[in-house]
């Protein structure tokens, strides 16, 4: 695959422009229109369920014929099917733009096919321009749309011997302060933070995501699973993004899939499980969990407050096999950052 330098800069640029966009049912995509010679003519995101897409965004920026011959660089495969908004592939070939470079290919069985559409109309189409970069930004909308519910990280921290927790439960803290705030920043991203009523009764957490000491200008929807009530003066209650009706998401099931369901309904895909080992188990038995975010200390605390208890392997040929991605330092602790087998999720 050949791209020119003017499109590599047009797809930063467009990643940023997706970045702009509201985290919602729909996908976060940016659209940079380049003349033939390479120069920007127009750019343009999407704002949220039932506005323009990025690409007639963009367009909507030119007067009539002003793409005729550009080529549009976008960070998602261009849809091909009529919603709230026309196809996307459509206003593309309609506006006459030449050709089409994109990062990711949307996996929508509905959505998904506008390449083939555009190049059967004589656009030329490519796709994986960056496509690591466009993959962080609409993964979890993709694991939503390709498996029916959000894309879930398990969290948890450990010391060297996979313990959770001292013998006594204090568990405050086995890592240092670069790993907590590695998970501040990773809160940050999410769209939701999902813990147990058994660590809420324990720990009472805010469930805030913090950057350099302050709240972060995005935060994760706080969610609660277990039969347990939310105690009345739960520090969770305060959370800024329940603030004006005090009640976190609580669901008092066990039944993880319609948790995920439901939290997917509302348009939340980047689902962060921080709930201790009994939900992180939970998840990782149901076949529920995408990565896995282990925090490990150089402690030894014996015992038996295990960072994960049953998982639901019995037999060692059933053991759940991880790829690990990255080993990070963060001061004397080391993130192991991994997903899972395809197929074990």
């Amino acid at each position: 695959m050949a791209f020119s330098d003017a499109e590599r800069r047009a797809m930063a640029r467009a990643l940023e422009l997706a970045a702009r966009g509201p985290r919602s049912r729909n996908p976060q995509v940016g659209a940079v229109i380049l003349s033939p010679h390479g120069d920007v003519l127009a750019e343009g995101w999407h704002r949220g369920a039932g506005t323009a897409h990025a690409e007639v965004d963009a367009l909507s920026h030119l007067p009539e014929g002003g793409a005729r011959g550009a080529t549009a660089v976008v960070t998602l495969e261009p849809c091909n099917h009529t919603g709230r908004t026309g196809p996307c592939a459509e206003a593309l070939i309609a506006a006459g733009v030449a050709r089409v470079v994109y990062a990711v290919t949307d996996p929508g069985v509905i959505s998904g096919g506008g390449a083939r559409r555009l190049r059967d109309a004589g656009v030329d189409a490519e796709g994986g321009l960056m496509a690591e970069e466009g993959d962080a930004l609409v993964g979890p909308w993709i694991t939503a749309t390709r498996l029916g519910r959000p894309h879930v990280t398990v969290k948890w921290a450990q010391s060297l011997d996979g313990r959770a927790a001292a013998a006594d439960g204090t568990s405050q803290w086995i890592t240092g302060g670069e790993a907590r705030a590695d998970v501040h920043r990773r809160r940050a991203e999410a769209d939701a933070i999902v813990i147990g009523t058994g660590t809420l009764l324990a720990d009472d957490p805010q469930l805030t995501a913090r950057l350099d000491g302050a709240l972060a200008p995005a935060q994760p929807v706080p969610v609660v699973i277990g039969t347990r009530p939310v105690p009345p003066h739960a520090a969770v209650r305060s959370h800024p993004a329940v603030a004006e009706t005090g009640e976190p998401l609580a669901y008092a099931t066990r039944d993880l899939a319609a948790v995920l369901a439901d939290l997917r309904e509302r348009g939340l895909h980047r689902v962060f499980v921080e709930g201790g080992p009994t939900l992180a188990s939970a998840f990782l038995r149901a076949g529920l969990a995408d990565r896995v975010l282990a925090y490990v200390a150089p402690v030894l605390l014996g015992g038996p407050r295990t960072a994960l208890d049953d998982i639901g392997v019995e037999t060692i040929g059933a053991a759940r096999r991880l790829v690990v991605e990255s080993m990070v330092p963060l001061g004397a602790d080391v993130l192991f950052e991994a997903r899972l087998h395809e197929g074990d999720s």
